[in-house]
């Protein structure tokens, strides 16, 4: 059986670190994470999220959308509006995907009842993911002291 810890250590990021890298890139930070931990996560949820082919379209909509933003052309304008909605898309799709990995994980492997949030995952996406991620051990620690199950420590 795998540590409640494991999927923590393997991806390593601290989640404002990810939050400040992504505003200092502009948004590429962010994807490079999901491209570099997706198959981390799939692998230890034993749970496909998206393959690879994925993040390299939502980098497509991203740059694209950014680079026919600053045209000042109405039709690139358009075109630009259209694929930052669906980079948007392709980020929410991806979190609810990668929310369902990690609850199944979470219970089936840990016997942790992970609530996530479905308004935190709609609107912070990656970040509340990586959150979520970095708190399982948290979570399965307060669960054990709810339920009994701690092991006790002898005092001296």
């Amino acid at each position: 059986m795998s540590s409640i810890t494991e999927l923590k250590d393997t991806v390593n990021t601290k989640t404002l670190n990810l939050v400040l890298l992504s505003i200092a890139t502009g948004g590429i930070y962010s994807i490079l994470w999901m491209y570099k931990n997706s198959p981390t996560i799939a692998s230890i949820t034993k749970k496909p999220i998206v393959d690879d082919t994925y993040v390299i379209w939502l980098a497509v909509c991203v740059g694209l959308g950014s680079a026919f933003a600053s045209t000042g052309e109405e039709a690139f304008d358009i075109i630009s509006g259209i694929l930052t909605l669906a980079s948007a898309v392709l980020y929410i799709v991806w979190a609810f995907k990668a929310r369902s990995s990690l609850q199944d994980y979470a219970l089936n492997v840990h016997k942790v009842d992970l609530r996530m949030n479905a308004f935190y995952t709609f609107i912070f996406h990656v970040y509340y993911v990586n959150y979520c991620i970095n708190d399982l051990p948290e979570v399965k620690r307060k669960q054990e002291i709810l339920t009994g199950t701690q092991p006790t420590q002898v005092q001296s």
